[in-house]
C-alpha cells in the first residue's frame, strides 16, 4: 500500500516538474530575444525618426547599436550627419573621423565629413578630408569631385569650380541642386562677352511686320556683379525708335542676388523710362526664389510687382512667374510658366514657355495695347557651339487681345548669337 502512494504521488509531481521546465525555457528565450537585435533594422529606424526631426529619440537607437557594433560605418555617419544638422559640428567630427577609422575606403565617410567641416567653414581641414578621399577612392569620385568644385567655390575660384560642376554634370546629370549651382557659377564667371538678336513679327496681315535688334555687351566688377549694356532698335507700327537700357546683377551674399535694370527711349512704343529691381535667392533643395518691382513710363506710368518661383529638378528647371499690375480702373495680372531640360551642358537646353498677359521683361512686346490680355506659346533652343561663341532660336505664337472684340494673331521668330571673351 506504501509503495502504490509512492509511486501515485511521482505521477503527480512529473507535469509540475515538466511545466516549470517549459515555463523557464520559455522565460529563458524571451529574454535572450530581447536582447538581441538586428543592427540593420534599427538603423532604418533611427534614420526614419532623424530624418524626421526627432534627433534624440533618433540617436538613443544608434547609442545601442553602437554598444554592440562600435565599427558600424553607416550608424557613425548617420550619428555624425545628425549632430551636423543640428549645429553641433566638433560633436559630429568624433563620429566621422571613427567611421573613418571603421571604414577608410568608404566614399559616404568623407562626404558627410567634408560637409560637415563645410557648414563650419572650416574649409582647410575640409581640403585635407578631400584629398585624403580622392586619394583612396580614386578622381573618378562624383561625390568628391563634386565637393572639390564647392571648395573652389567658397575660395571664390569660380571658374575652376565651374570647370569641374561641367564634369560632374557630364557623369551625373541628375545630381540634386546642381544644375542650380552651375548657373549661380555661371553668373560669377561671366566676364566679358558681346552679342546680338532679332526678332521678327508677323501680324498676319493685320499691321505690317515688326523688325527688332538688339546688340549688348557684358562685363563684371566687384560692386556690380555681371554689368550689361544694351541697346534695342525697332521698326514698328511704320515707325522707327531706340531704347538704351543698363542692367546690374550684383551679389547679395552666398546664396542671393540682385537684379537692376534702368532704361530711356524716345520712341512712342518704348516705354520713356523704365526701372526695375528684383532680389532673388537661391533656396535648398535648388529651388528659386525672385520677387521686385517694374516701373515703365508712358503717357501714363504702369507700376508691376513680379514675383516667381524656381525649381531645379534633374535635368530640367521649371519657372513660374506672376506679374501684378494695380490700376485705378482695376487690376491686372499676368502668369508666365518656362521649362528647360538641359542637354549635354547647362548652356545647352531646349524651351519651352506658356504665358498669358505681357511679362514687362520681354523687350520685343507691345505693352501699351497689350496690356488687356496676351495668350502665348513659345519654343526654342541655345547651344554652346564653343567654348566662346553661343547661339540659339526660337519661335513663337500669341494671340493678342487688342480690345474687348478685337484679337491680332502673332508669329515671332527670335535667333541671337553671344562672343565671349
Amino acid at each position: 500500500m506504501h509503495k502504490m502512494n509512492s509511486h501515485i504521488k511521482a505521477k503527480a509531481w512529473w507535469p509540475s516538474f515538466a511545466l516549470l521546465c517549459l515555463l523557464s525555457w520559455s522565460l529563458t528565450f524571451s529574454l535572450q530575444a530581447q536582447e538581441s537585435f538586428d543592427p540593420d533594422v534599427l538603423y532604418q529606424d533611427a534614420r526614419k525618426l532623424i530624418l524626421d526631426g526627432k534627433r534624440d529619440e533618433g540617436r538613443a537607437i544608434l547609442y545601442k547599436v553602437l554598444g554592440k557594433y562600435p565599427t558600424y560605418a553607416d550608424v557613425l555617419i548617420l550619428m555624425g550627419r545628425s549632430f551636423s544638422w543640428d549645429g553641433k559640428y566638433d560633436s559630429a567630427a568624433v563620429y566621422f573621423e571613427r567611421a573613418l577609422a571603421a571604414s577608410p575606403n568608404y566614399e559616404d565617410a568623407y562626404v558627410g565629413y567634408i560637409d560637415d567641416l563645410f557648414w563650419e567653414g572650416n574649409y582647410e581641414k575640409a581640403e585635407k578630408v578631400l584629398n585624403q578621399g580622392l586619394e583612396r577612392i580614386g578622381p573618378s569620385s562624383v561625390a568628391l569631385k563634386y565637393r572639390k568644385s564647392r571648395l573652389l567655390n567658397y575660395r571664390e575660384n569660380y571658374k575652376e569650380a565651374l570647370d569641374i560642376a561641367k564634369e560632374v554634370f557630364q557623369a551625373d546629370p541628375k545630381m540634386e541642386g546642381l544644375m542650380a549651382y552651375i548657373r549661380n557659377l555661371q553668373r560669377l564667371t561671366r566676364v566679358n562677352a558681346v552679342g546680338g538678336t532679332y526678332d521678327y513679327d508677323s501680324f498676319m496681315g493685320a499691321i505690317s511686320p515688326w523688325h527688332t535688334y538688339s546688340v549688348y555687351g557684358r562685363t563684371r566688377t566687384d560692386f556690380t556683379g555681371a554689368l550689361i549694356a544694351r541697346v534695342t532698335h525697332s521698326q514698328r507700327f511704320d515707325s522707327r525708335g531706340t531704347q538704351a537700357e543698363l542692367d546690374a546683377y550684383p551679389s547679395l551674399g552666398k546664396n542671393s542676388y540682385g537684379y537692376f535694370n534702368v532704361g530711356y527711349s524716345g520712341a512712342s512704343f518704348f516705354p520713356k523710362f523704365r526701372f526695375g529691381t528684383s532680389v532673388l535667392w537661391n533656396l535648398p533643395k535648388a529651388y528659386e526664389l525672385e520677387l521686385g518691382y517694374r516701373y515703365l513710363q508712358f503717357s501714363e506710368v504702369t507700376h508691376i510687382i513680379t514675383g516667381s518661383v524656381g525649381k531645379y529638378v534633374s535635368n530640367w528647371w521649371f519657372n513660374f512667374r506672376l506679374n501684378f499690375i494695380p490700376g485705378t480702373e482695376g487690376s491686372s495680372t499676368s502668369g508666365n510658366l518656362q521649362t528647360r531640360y538641359y542637354f549635354k551642358g547647362p548652356e545647352d537646353f531646349i524651351g519651352l514657355q506658356v504665358s498669358t498677359g505681357v511679362s514687362p521683361d520681354e523687350e520685343s512686346r507691345d505693352f501699351q495695347s497689350q496690356l488687356l490680355n496676351s495668350y502665348r506659346v513659345r519654343l526654342g533652343y541655345q547651344q554652346l557651339w564653343t567654348d566662346r561663341w553661343m547661339g540659339f532660336g526660337f519661335v513663337g505664337y500669341s494671340r493678342d487681345e487688342i480690345s474687348k472684340d478685337n484679337f491680332r494673331n502673332n508669329l515671332n521668330i527670335s535667333i541671337g548669337t553671344e562672343l565671349r571673351f
